[in-house]
């Protein structure tokens, strides 16, 4: 029986053209590139270089984010048609077009730099009193306004840009083929690492124990060329930061964020007060497994505990969400309705098929959704959480592209209060083991974004700064790395893993991809509280809410609700949500 006869769906794409290689998506790639050419030509008959002042300032601002904004509208759902197909990784043809687009859009990135430099130069409050598009372009504004501060000169940027795709990124690509290529035997077989990775989550003690032995040996075979990808990422990093004038390398993933130095400060030192809670959670899930000591070796971090006491049909999991998104409020279920019925999803996992699950946009308002569906309800958690990015775009549906850009430190926030909303259903219909089995499928997933994401950002830190004197060693990257865990996990582990720095693709693209995780989960949380404590006003609020996460920063959206960012207190209420878990699974535990 086929996975479509089994009822899990393959996403429809012909809604937007009918293949890659047809000649209505060769036509939409060649009109692109005709827009990016043009918008070049644009700026440069408007005058938009940097410390320039253009006669007419309104107008040629107008003209020239009409033109931006009309070229991002073309490029989502182009872009979008084209990673709808990369998924299939034996698709040589997919990853031909996702390349032809890298290289077409390249020009975008060293043209947006060059308006904001533009504006930068601009009194944008007497363009915002005459403007009623620069009025409702506020935040993009100031956000213009702060990146030029940070520039080097036109000539600098430019340059820094052409040479990213043989220098950073090189380096990251590196990283991800080789690792795709990592092969470790386990059991008498030979499996590749994502695989290996894969048994940390096994029933079976030994297999996890020899699975993460055999890890920790596969990453130390191709340590020497994964740290010369790391200190190359890290030192061109650095040094394009002294060059803007940043004081450190956290500032600039400050600004991209959309957040301030006080609220990462006031999250990270609630998130510090809360690493005893779970320990208590790691030592209990230690007794839970046999660990006289109640510490918990590093392999059995990922281990089920309890018991799942069903399977979940896909047609089960369908049901279970949108009723529960019901629940909440009739318009959350009605999306979840409509994405079910016009097949936004690829739901089951195939060979040759992507590992994981994410959402993107689509058309305006509509998102496609990958998952790998297997029938636990981590899948339906999964599915819940995807869905929440997809209402979220809804919500952005009337916004243009520049208002809808939405940092990562909010772009998990509907998707955190949609899995927090089907977590609370399926725990309150379940007792005993099975009750253990949700509780722990929650805290094994809250443990990774407030401990071990605190761990990535203390060796990120510490990577940044020693790479400013000289490159480092992989054993001294191991050193750095179970430093950072020790000062999370504590002594609730009884081993650690020095290979987690080559383990996260994270660490090989942005900076600090790892805090905006815990500040989504936080806040997301934090929002669900207030939701509780007020479901009738909160629903406007919300949708409002997510509609204008790309129209100013967290702390001022934040304030809508009466949250301040900036105080502990708010951060540690958030962590009492989990607290409460923690408290009843260690009862459960006994």
């Amino acid at each position: 029986m086929t996975a479509i006869q089994q009822g899990e769906p393959f996403w429809r794409t012909d809604d937007l053209y009918p293949g890659l290689d047809s000649a209505e998506y060769t036509a939409a790639l060649s009109d692109l590139r005709a827009r990016v050419t043009a918008l070049g030509e644009l700026f440069d008959a408007l005058g938009i270089v940097k410390d320039n002042q253009t006669a007419d300032v309104q107008g040629t601002f107008e003209q020239a984010l009409t033109a931006l904004n009309e070229l991002m509208e073309r490029q989502r759902p182009t872009e979008s048609y084209a990673y709808a197909f990369s998924t299939d990784t034996r698709s040589d043809l997919a990853q031909a077009r996702i390349s032809e687009l890298t290289t077409l859009m390249q020009p975008l990135s060293p043209l947006i730099t060059r308006f904001q430099a533009w504006l930068g130069g601009l009194d944008l409050d007497a363009l915002k009193q005459h403007s009623e598009l620069a009025r409702s372009h506020s935040y993009v504004l100031e956000r213009a306004r702060d990146a030029a501060q940070h520039q080097m000169s036109p000539a600098e940027e430019e340059l820094a840009s052409e040479l990213n795709s043989s220098g950073s990124a090189a380096w990251g690509k590196l990283h991800g083929n080789l690792s795709s290529l990592l092969t470790g035997e386990v059991g008498g077989q030979r499996l590749p690492i994502t695989a290996i990775r894969n048994l940390a989550s096994d029933e079976r003690a030994e297999v996890r124990a020899e699975a993460y032995r055999v890890e920790l040996e596969t990453w130390q075979s191709a340590e020497i060329a994964l740290a010369a990808a790391m200190n190359g990422i890290k030192g061109s990093r650095n040094v394009l930061n002294r060059r803007r004038g940043y004081t450190d390398a956290v500032q600039p993933t400050l600004m991209g964020n959309s957040i301030d130095a006080q609220t990462l400060a006031a999250m990270q030192q609630a998130v510090t007060a809360s690493f005893p809670d779970f320990r208590r959670y790691f030592a209990a899930k230690a007794r839970r497994l046999g660990h006289a000591d109640g510490r918990l070796p590093w392999s059995d971090l990922f281990a089920p505990v309890g018991e799942p006491g069903r399977e979940w049909s896909y047609h089960e999991a369908q049901n279970f969400v949108e009723n529960s998104f019901r629940r909440y409020s009739d318009r959350l279920g009605d999306f979840a309705a409509r994405a079910f019925r016009e097949d936004w999803l690829d739901v089951p996992a195939r060979e040759g098929k992507r590992g994981g699950a994410f959402c993107m946009g689509w058309k305006r308002g509509e998102s496609r959704i990958l998952l790998n569906y297997s029938k636990s309800l981590d899948s339906v958690s999964t599915l819940a959480h995807e869905l929440g990015h997809g209402y979220h775009n809804l919500c952005l549906k009337e916004r243009t592209p520049l208002q809808a850009q939405t940092p990562m430190t909010l772009a998990e926030t509907a998707s955190i209060f949609c899995e927090t909303i089907v977590q609370g259903q399926a725990l309150g219909s379940v007792t005993g083991d099975e009750r253990l089995y949700v509780l722990e499928t929650s805290l094994m997933g809250h443990a990774q974004v407030v401990v071990d994401i605190h761990s990535r950002f203390l060796f990120e830190s510490a990577v940044f700064e020693a790479r400013e004197k000289r490159d480092l060693s992989p054993a001294e990257l191991c050193r750095l790395m179970e430093n950072a865990q020790q000062a999370t996990y504590g002594d609730a582990l009884s081993s650690l893993h020095p290979y987690m720095w080559a383990v996260k693709p994270h660490y090989y693209g942005s900076s600090f991809y790892n805090y905006p995780y815990t500040f989504g989960l936080l806040f997301g949380l934090g929002l669900y509280a207030r939701y509780q404590h007020n479901p009738d006003s909160f629903r406007t609020q919300y949708d409002d809410l997510l509609s204008r996460t790309g129209m100013g920063d967290a702390a001022t959206l934040a304030a809508s609700f009466g949250i301040d960012t900036r105080d502990e207190a708010f951060w540690q209420s958030s962590l009492d949500v989990i607290r409460a878990n923690i408290s009843e699974y260690v009862d459960l535990v006994g």
